[in-house]
C-alpha cells in the first residue's frame, strides 16, 4: 500500500482513483479491548488507554469541492466561527443537504453521465474541526485516532499536517498522529466527501448519507502492545474436547516480552492456562482442553480468555479479556452442521438504524433489537449489507443469535436496470484494477470481527453480479478462516463462478423452486438469503418456506428481508412529525416507500407481520388435541425445563379452565402429555384448547411468564346454523312503497330503497346503523407488494365495479315471522358480473345477510368480495371474537390464536409508511361495534363458515388515494366490511410475479357468505 512518501500530498484526484482507498491509514486488526492491570479487564469498564471525541465539532458545509473551505486544516486557520455538529451523525440530518433514498439504481442515474470510477461533479463535503487537549496519560505516548466509520471517503490534518486518506463506510480506520501531537490544542481537521470510488461499491438499497457517522476517538498503547489477537476455538469430533489457539501480534517487536492465557468459566473457575515468550513480534499459544460447554444461540456460554501481558523485565503492562465461544461450525453431508447439529436460520435481514440518527445508531438501540430478535424466535441477523458497528457482535455473542457477516459491498446499479439483468459494465466483476480496493474490505471485516463465535458465516457482499474478484475474496475468506463458510447469492446468475459461495443462497425464490432445486440431487445446502420482502402489509405465505425446513434437511432456513423500516422522521406540510420516506425530501431520483420493508417500525414498535414470524420460527411446536400435546422440541442443544405449559379451555372466547403443568422435553425429541380438560359432554358451542410454553424465570432476555410457543386446537359440540334457532313469536309490519320498502318490530326500523339499490337505514331504539347504504366490494387498498406486481393495472376492472354498479331489481318476500329483500346488481365494466344481496328481517330484530357473486369467465381474479357500508364515527368501539389479536389474513394467520379482544376504531388499521390495505381479521365468529353508551350492533357468522371483518376509519379508496397517512381525511365514519372469501396478501409471490389462485380469487369461482346483524343495548 502507499506510504506517506509515495502520497504526502493529498490529492482530490484521489476520489475517483480504483488504486488509492487508503493512504496511511493503519492495517485492520481485531477489536478486542486492553487495559494497564487485570483488574480493569476483568470489570470491561471504558478503557483509561481511550479518549472519545465524540460530541460538537466545528463543521462547514458545501455542495461541490470547489465550494469547500480549502485551507480550513491549516493550524491558524480560524474555525471558530463555523456551526456545530454532531458526532458520530450524518451531515444530511443535521440541516445540510438532503436524505436520498434509492434502491438500486446508483443515486446520480440521470442527473451525470458516469462510468466507474468517475466521481459526480455534485460531491457534498463536509469539513471537520476538533480541538482536544492530550490526556496526561496519552503524553509521550504513541498516539493514534480511530474513525469506526466515515462515509464515504475522507482526508485527515493534525495540527495542518495531512495524516491519511480512507474509504469503505463501515469499517474502521485509524490514523498514527504521534508525528504531530502536541499537549495542548490540537487541531484535528477531517474534509469527508460524500462520493468516491467506494461509492460505486456501496450501491446498498439504503438512504444516501455522509459524514462521520461512528465514533471517533484517540487511543495510546503500552510499551509492550498487543495489535491483533486470533483466537481460534474450536471443538473437536467429541464436541466437548477443544483445542485453544491463539495468534497474539506485537505493534512493535519486544525481544524477550511473555504472554500469558488463562481459560476462565462462567463460574470463575480455571480451565485451562498457556505462556509463552515471543521471539519477534509474533506469539502463539495453544491448549487441549476437556469437558467443555458449547456456544449455541440457545445456550450462549462464554469463556474468558484473561491474557497478561509481560515487558521484558517481568512486569504486566497490558491486560486483555476476551470472550471465547467454544463451537464447531462446518458442512457435512451436504449439510450445515453446528456443533454436531443441522442448523436452520430463522432469520432477518437487518439494516443498522434509527429514525432520527439513520444509521447513527445507539447501544440502546443494539439492545432493544437484540431483546425483539430474541423474544420472536428469529435466530440469525444477515447484516445487510455491510459490517455492523462491534458493538453489534459483542452482542450477538452474548445473547446468543447466529450472523452471516457481510462485507460492504454492492454494486447493485452496475448489471441490473429495473430488474434486468445487464452486466456490460458490472464492477468489480473480472476486473482486476478493482481485487485490491475490494479484498480490502474483505480484510477490514475479517480482521475486526474474526473472534467473535456469533459469527458463522463471512459473506463477499450483496448483488455485485459474479467475477473473478469475488471469486478470490471468498477463497481469501477459506484460506484465513477455515473455522467458517462462505456466502455469497450473486453466482446464481452466472454459474461460471458457483464456487465462489459455499451454500447455494437465492432471493426470493418460490416455493416450488426451492423444491425442484432440493429434489434435483444438488451439492449444496440451501438457504433464502432474502425472502419475504416485508415490505407493507405482506410476509403472506411465510408458512410455505418454514414447511420446507421439515420436508427437506437440505433447506437450512433464511433471512425475511428486512427488520426495520428505513423511515426518518421529518415534519410534514401541516407542521406534524411524521415517518417518511425516499421523495419527501424532494430527493431525486428516489424509490419512494421502497425503503419500508421491515417487520418492525422505525421506531421499534412491532408491526403485526411479527405474529406470524413468532410462530412460525419457534422452536418449540405444540400440537393439540382434546385430550393430549405433543410437545416437539426442536432446539438443537437445550430441553425444556426452563419453561412450564400452560394450559387453557376457552368456550366461545371465555376461559372455563385452565392448569400448569411441568414439562422436560429433550432438545431433538418430541413427548405426548395427556390432558384432562373439563367434561362438556351436552354443552354446546364452540371450544378451543391453547397451550403456551412459558418461561419460568427471567433471562438475559425476557421476564418469567413470557411466551416461548403456542398451539391451539378448537372443536365443536353440536353445531347449530343460525336459521336453525327456534325464535319467540314477534310481531312485525311491512311496508311497501312506491320507493321504500319499510319493515317495523318492537324496537326496531328498517327502510330498504328501491331507488338507491340498498339498505338505507337500521334504527335500533333511535340508534342509525347505517350512515351510507351497504354496496358489493371487489377491492382492497393495494398493498406496496401488489403495487410491486401492479394489481391496480391487471385487476383495475374490480376497483371499477367497486365504485360503479346498478341495481337492477329489487324483490320483496314474506313468511310468518321474516321478511327478505333481494338486490341484484350488474356492473357497466364486464356484463357477466352478478351480485344477490338478501337481506331477511326476523320478527326479533336480528337481520340475516347473505351475499352472493356468481362467478364470471374471462376477467382478473379479484382481490376480495364484501359487503362494506359507514356507520357513525360515534361507533368507535369493537369487541372480536376472532383470530387475533393482530391483523391476519388467510396466507398470514397461523400466528393468529382465537380470543376475544377488544380495540378502537382508529387502534384497527396498521400505520404502514404508505396507507394500504390493514386490520383484517380472519375466523371471525363474533364482531360487535359499539358506541361510549354500549349500544350498536353484533356482526355473527355461521358456526360453519367463519367470516374476514375489517373495520377501520377509512374507506378502501380513501386509502388507495392517499401516499401519506397525514393525507388521510379526518374520522367521520366507521367503515365496517365483512367478507366471507379467503383474502390474503402475499408476500414473495406477490412481488413481481405473483400466484394469483393463492392469495387472489379466480373470476369465475362462485361467492356466498352469511352473517346475522343482531342489535347490542350494552356489551357489558
Amino acid at each position: 500500500m502507499e506510504t506517506m512518501s509515495d502520497l504526502s500530498k493529498p490529492e482530490l484526484k484521489w476520489l475517483e482513483d480504483v488504486s488509492i482507498y487508503r493512504v496511511n491509514r493503519l492495517d485492520a486488526h481485531s477489536d478486542h479491548r486492553y487495559y494497564d492491570t487485570m483488574e480493569e479487564a476483568q470489570l470491561n469498564i471504558e478503557m483509561t488507554m481511550r479518549q472519545y471525541l465524540n460530541g460538537k465539532w466545528k463543521f462547514s458545509f458545501a455542495g461541490t469541492p470547489e465550494e469547500r473551505v480549502s485551507s480550513f486544516y491549516l493550524a491558524d486557520y480560524d474555525c471558530r466561527g463555523w456551526d456545530d455538529i454532531e458526532v458520530p451523525g450524518h451531515i444530511q440530518l443535521q440541516g445540510w443537504g438532503k436524505p436520498q433514498y434509492v434502491n438500486t439504481m446508483y443515486p446520480w442515474d440521470g442527473l451525470e453521465q458516469l462510468r466507474p470510477p468517475q466521481v459526480p461533479k455534485a460531491n457534498l463535503v463536509g469539513s471537520y474541526v476538533k480541538h482536544f487537549d492530550l490526556p496526561n496519560s496519552m503524553d509521550n505516548k504513541p498516539v493514534f485516532v480511530s474513525f469506526q466509520g466515515v462515509e464515504s471517503a475522507f482526508f485527515v490534518w493534525l495540527n495542518g499536517s495531512f495524516v491519511g486518506y480512507a474509504e469503505d463506510s463501515f469499517t474502521p480506520s485509524e490514523f498514527d498522529l504521534s508525528p504531530y501531537i502536541q499537549s495542548k490544542n490540537n487541531k484535528l481537521a477531517v474534509e469527508v466527501y460524500q462520493r468516491s470510488t467506494g461509492s460505486w461499491l456501496e450501491d446498498q438499497d439504503f438512504w444516501r448519507l455522509s459524514g462521520i457517522f461512528r465514533d471517533v476517538y484517540l487511543y495510546t498503547v503500552p510499551e509492550v502492545h498487543i495489535q491483533d489477537l486470533h483466537i481460534r476455538a474450536q471443538l473437536g469430533d467429541s464436541l466437548t474436547d477443544a483445542t485453544f489457539e491463539a495468534d497474539l501480534k506485537l505493534l512493535m517487536p519486544s525481544i524477550g516480552a511473555s504472554a500469558q492465557i488463562r481459560l476462565i468459566d462462567v463460574n470463575g473457575n480455571d480451565v485451562g492456562a498457556c505462556e509463552g515468550r515471543f521471539t519477534s513480534n509474533k506469539l502463539t499459544l495453544s491448549m487441549s482442553l476437556r469437558n467443555l460447554t458449547a456456544w449455541s444461540a440457545e445456550h450462549p456460554y462464554l469463556y474468558r480468555a484473561c491474557i497478561s501481558v509481560k515487558n521484558p523485565n517481568g512486569n504486566v503492562v497490558e491486560a486483555i479479556v476476551q470472550k471465547v465461544g467454544f463451537r464447531r461450525f462446518e458442512i457435512k453431508d451436504k449439510l450445515m452442521l453446528l456443533n454436531g447439529q443441522r442448523i436452520v436460520f430463522k432469520g432477518v435481514n437487518r439494516h443498522e438504524f434509527n429514525p432520527d440518527r439513520g444509521r447513527a445508531i445507539t447501544r440502546e438501540d443494539m439492545l432493544k433489537d437484540i431483546v425483539i430478535l430474541k423474544q420472536n424466535n428469529i435466530n440469525a441477523v444477515r447484516t445487510s449489507h455491510y459490517p455492523n458497528q462491534t458493538l453489534w457482535y459483542e452482542l450477538c455473542d452474548e445473547y446468543g443469535i447466529y450472523v452471516i457477516d457481510e462485507m460492504n459491498l454492492e454494486s447493485h446499479g452496475s448489471w441490473q436496470k429495473m430488474g434486468i439483468v445487464e452486466p456490460s459494465w458490472n464492477i468489480p466483476g473480472s476486473l482486476p484494477e478493482w481485487l485490491n480496493i475490494v479484498m480490502d474490505r474483505a480484510q477490514s471485516m475479517l480482521e475486526r470481527d474474526k473472534n467473535h463465535p456469533s459469527i458463522l458465516i463471512w459473506s463477499c457482499g450483496n448483488e455485485s453480479y459474479a467475477g473473478e474478484v469475488i471469486l478470490k475474496v471468498s477463497d481469501y475468506f477459506r484460506e484465513t478462516d477455515p473455522s467458517r463458510l462462505v456466502h455469497y447469492e450473486g453466482v446464481f446468475h452466472n454459474r461460471t463462478y458457483d464456487a465462489t459461495s459455499d451454500m447455494e443462497s437465492r432471493m426470493y425464490a418460490k416455493p416450488a423452486d426451492i423444491e425442484a432445486y432440493l429434489k434435483s440431487d444438488p451439492e449444496k445446502p440451501y438457504i433464502s438469503c432474502e425472502y419475504m420482502h416485508a415490505m407493507g402489509n405482506s410476509l403472506g405465505g411465510l408458512h410455505k418456506y418454514t414447511e420446507l425446513e421439515s420436508k427437506y434437511p437440505m433447506y437450512q432456513g433464511g433471512f425475511i428481508w428486512d427488520y426495520i423500516d428505513q423511515a426518518l422522521r421529518k415534519k410534514n406540510r401541516l407542521g406534524e412529525v411524521s415517518l417518511v420516506y425516499g421523495g419527501d425530501f424532494d430527493d431525486r431520483p428516489t424509490d419512494y416507500s421502497f425503503c419500508g420493508n421491515g417487520i418492525v417500525f422505525a421506531d421499534r414498535s412491532l408491526t403485526p407481520k411479527m405474529q406470524e414470524v413468532r410462530h412460525l420460527y419457534q422452536n418449540i411446536k405444540l400440537e393439540l388435541s382434546q385430550d393430549a400435546i405433543l410437545v416437539k422440541n426442536e432446539n438443537l442443544f437445550v430441553d425444556t425445563s426452563d419453561s412450564v405449559l400452560c394450559v387453557r379451555l376457552y368456550k366461545e372466547g371465555t376461559e372455563i379452565y385452565s392448569n400448569m403443568i411441568e414439562v422436560t422435553v429433550a432438545a431433538q425429541s418430541e413427548k405426548r402429555i395427556a390432558i384432562s380438560l373439563p367434561d362438556v359432554h351436552g354443552a354446546t358451542g364452540e371450544y378451543c384448547v391453547q397451550a403456551i410454553l412459558r418461561l419460568k424465570t427471567d433471562n438475559a432476555w425476557a421476564k418469567a411468564g413470557h411466551e416461548l410457543a403456542f398451539g391451539q386446537f378448537i372443536f365443536r359440540l353440536d353445531e347449530k346454523e343460525m336459521g336453525d334457532a327456534v325464535r319467540q313469536p314477534a310481531r312485525m309490519s311491512v311496508i311497501e312503497g312506491d320507493v321504500n320498502i319499510g319493515i317495523r318490530g318492537e324496537g326496531y326500523q328498517v327502510l330498504f330503497s328501491k331507488q338507491a339499490g340498498s339498505i338505507i337505514s337500521l334504527r335500533y331504539g333511535d340508534q342509525e346503523m347505517i350512515a351510507t347504504p351497504p354496496y358489493p366490494n371487489f377491492w382492497r387498498a393495494t398493498t406496496d407488494n401488489d403495487k410491486g406486481y401492479a394489481l391496480g393495472f391487471h385487476a383495475g376492472v374490480w376497483l371499477a365495479a367497486s365504485i360503479a354498479r346498478k341495481c337492477v331489481s329489487v324483490t320483496l318476500g314474506q313468511t310468518t315471522n321474516s321478511a327478505t329483500v333481494t338486490y341484484e346488481y350488474e356492473f357497466s365494466c364486464s356484463s357477466q358480473i352478478r351480485v344477490f344481496v338478501h337481506y331477511t328481517v326476523n320478527a326479533d330484530g336480528t337481520i340475516l345477510v347473505r351475499s352472493v357473486y356468481e362467478g364470471a369467465e374471462g376477467l382478473p381474479d379479484l382481490p376480495t368480495f364484501a359487503l362494506s357500508w359507514r356507520l357513525s364515527d360515534h361507533f368507535d368501539l369493537t369487541e372480536w371474537y376472532a383470530l387475533g389479536p393482530e391483523e391476519n389474513y388467510v396466507d398470514r394467520n397461523r400466528g393468529a390464536r382465537l380470543c376475544t379482544f377488544k380495540r378502537k376504531v382508529t387502534e384497527l388499521p396498521t400505520p404502514y409508511l404508505v396507507p394500504q390495505e390493514s386490520g383484517n381479521r380472519t375466523g371471525v365468529r363474533r364482531l360487535c361495534v359499539t358506541n361510549a353508551d354500549g349500544c350498536g350492533i353484533e356482526i355473527k357468522a355461521l358456526p360453519s363458515a367463519p367470516l374476514e371483518c375489517n373495520v377501520s376509519p377509512y374507506t378502501a379508496f380513501e386509502l388507495e388515494n392517499a401516499t401519506h397517512r397525514w393525507e388521510l381525511p379526518n374520522i367521520n365514519y366507521t367503515v365496517l366490511t365483512v367478507s366471507g372469501c379467503q383474502m390474503g396478501v402475499g408476500g414473495d409471490d406477490s412481488w413481481g410475479a405473483p400466484v394469483h389462485n393463492e392469495y387472489l380469487i379466480p373470476s369465475n369461482q362462485r361467492i356466498e357468505f352469511s352473517f346475522l346483524i343482531n342489535r347490542i343495548v350494552s356489551i357489558e
